[in-house]
């Protein structure tokens, strides 16, 4: 076995006190993903084929999105230019997992496809912290119609 590394990802995940179908929705829909995450806005929905864009007020600039697969209420799999530090594009992979007979939902954000490099490692630490934060303002905007991410950059 060797100890080089061949490859960068990571995995975040976290639990909304909500169905998997209602958690679904905010992270496909346009209009809720941009009142939590993508703050500049979402342009079009998460949907198998779509091209879409999203924009962060907080890192300007429009990212264009390819929704590579979805399946409703369970996964949702995207492509997404991030900038430096990748070998092309990374692919994040949502999971939407039933728990508590579907009162909750684990959520389970994994991004991969980082070139193995300082930068590449720099970027992915960058994108690990920015999922995670994503996860927590999912989490008070499906429970509690908050936005967490209002003044929280700038």
């Amino acid at each position: 076995m060797s100890d080089e590394l061949t490859a960068l990802s990571f995995t975040v995940s976290g639990r909304v006190s909500r169905p998997p179908a209602e958690v679904y929705e905010a992270v496909a829909d346009p209009e809720q993903l941009s009142r939590y995450f993508t703050t500049g806005g979402a342009r079009g929905r998460l949907e198998q084929g779509a091209e879409v864009t999203w924009d962060f007020a907080d890192f300007p600039g429009r990212f264009p999105v390819t929704v590579v697969e979805s399946d409703p209420p369970r996964k949702l799999v995207i492509r997404w230019e991030a900038r430096a530090g990748v070998e092309s594009e990374t692919t994040t992979t949502f999971e939407f997992e039933p728990v508590d007979d579907g009162a909750r939902t684990l959520v389970t954000i994994t991004e991969s496809a980082w070139e193995v490099s300082p930068d590449g490692a720099k970027n992915a630490f960058g994108n690990c912290a920015g999922w995670t934060g994503m996860l927590a303002a999912l989490k008070v905007w499906v429970e509690h119609g908050i936005n967490l991410r209002d003044g929280f950059y700038a």
